[in-house]
C-alpha cells in the first residue's frame, strides 16, 4: 500500500500539482491563482484540479473540447515553472491573460481595452538560463491571429504590439529610489521611442519556452476591464479548436 501511494505521488509535478490527463490542450494562464475562478466560470462543467504555491488550477471545456486555466504567479520564474510542468501533462497551447501597464504614446489612447502581445523585449533574466539573449521572444502567428478575430467579433479595442517583460515592478513605477534610476529611466525611453505598447512580468517567457519546447502562445493584456480579455481569451480558443478539429480532419 505504501509503494503504490509513493508511486501515485510521484506522478504530480512538483509546483503544480498536477499530472497527466489533468489538464486539456489548451491553457489560459492568468498571474493571480485568484483570477483562474473567473476564467473557469466561462467553462463548461469547470473543476478544481489543483492549487499549490502560486499556482491553481481548474479543468472544463469549451465547444466540447477539454481547457484548463493556472495561474503562473507573478514573473517569469514561476512562470517558466508552470509551463514546463503543464506541457508535461500534455498541454501544447496557451494564451497569457493578465493586465499590463502602458509605455507607448499610442498606448495611453483610452478608448483601447488592452493589447495583443505579439512579441515581448527580454528585459528579465530567466530566459537567458534557456538560450541566448539574441533569441527573440515571439508569439505563435495562429494564436494571435485568433486573439485578433475574436476582438473584432466581440466588438473590443485591442492594440496589437510588443510587451516590455520586466523583473521589477517597482523599477517602473518608482526608478527615483533605485541605484540604478539613470539605466531604468533611459531604458524605459527606449521601449516607448521604439513602440513597446506595454509593459507586463511574464510574456518573455512563455514566447521562449513555447517556441523551444514546439508550443503555441499568444497573449492578451487589459488596460482596463479584465473581463473583456477573458472573454476575448476564450473566444480565442473556440477558433483554435475548430481549426484544430478541420486540420486533423483534413
Amino acid at each position: 500500500m505504501t509503494r503504490h501511494v509513493f508511486d501515485k505521488q510521484a506522478e504530480l509535478q512538483y509546483h503544480t500539482q498536477i499530472k497527466p490527463g489533468d489538464v486539456g490542450r489548451y491553457v489560459l494562464l492568468p498571474g493571480d491563482p485568484f483570477r483562474t475562478d473567473l476564467i473557469a466560470s466561462y467553462f463548461d462543467e469547470p473543476k478544481l484540479i489543483a492549487h499549490n504555491r502560486e499556482h491553481k488550477t481548474w479543468t472544463g471545456y469549451l465547444n466540447g473540447e477539454k481547457v484548463s486555466v493556472t495561474s503562473t504567479g507573478m514573473g517569469c520564474p514561476s512562470t517558466a515553472i508552470a509551463l514546463e510542468e503543464l506541457i508535461k501533462c500534455g498541454a501544447d497551447t496557451f494564451i497569457r491573460v493578465g493586465t499590463a501597464g502602458r509605455v507607448c504614446d499610442e498606448s495611453y489612447d483610452e478608448s483601447l481595452d488592452g493589447v495583443i502581445n505579439n512579441a515581448a523585449v527580454r528585459d528579465e533574466g530567466t530566459t537567458i538560463h534557456y538560450i541566448p539573449i539574441e533569441y527573440p521572444a515571439v508569439a505563435d502567428r495562429h494564436v494571435t491571429a485568433a486573439l485578433a478575430e475574436a476582438a473584432e467579433k466581440l466588438g473590443y479595442n485591442f492594440l496589437e504590439g510588443i510587451t516590455q517583460s520586466k523583473d521589477s515592478f517597482y523599477g517602473q513605477h518608482s526608478p527615483e529610489t533605485m541605484p540604478a534610476e539613470e539605466r531604468l529611466r533611459y531604458r524605459w525611453e527606449a521601449w516607448r521611442r521604439g513602440h513597446v505598447v506595454s509593459s507586463e512580468m511574464e510574456c518573455a517567457a512563455l514566447f521562449v519556452i513555447s517556441s523551444i519546447r514546439r508550443c503555441r502562445a499568444g497573449a492578451i493584456m487589459a488596460f482596463t476591464e479584465m473581463e473583456k480579455s477573458v472573454e476575448t481569451a476564450c473566444e480565442a480558443l473556440k477558433i483554435l479548436i475548430e481549426e484544430d478539429r478541420k486540420k486533423a480532419g483534413a
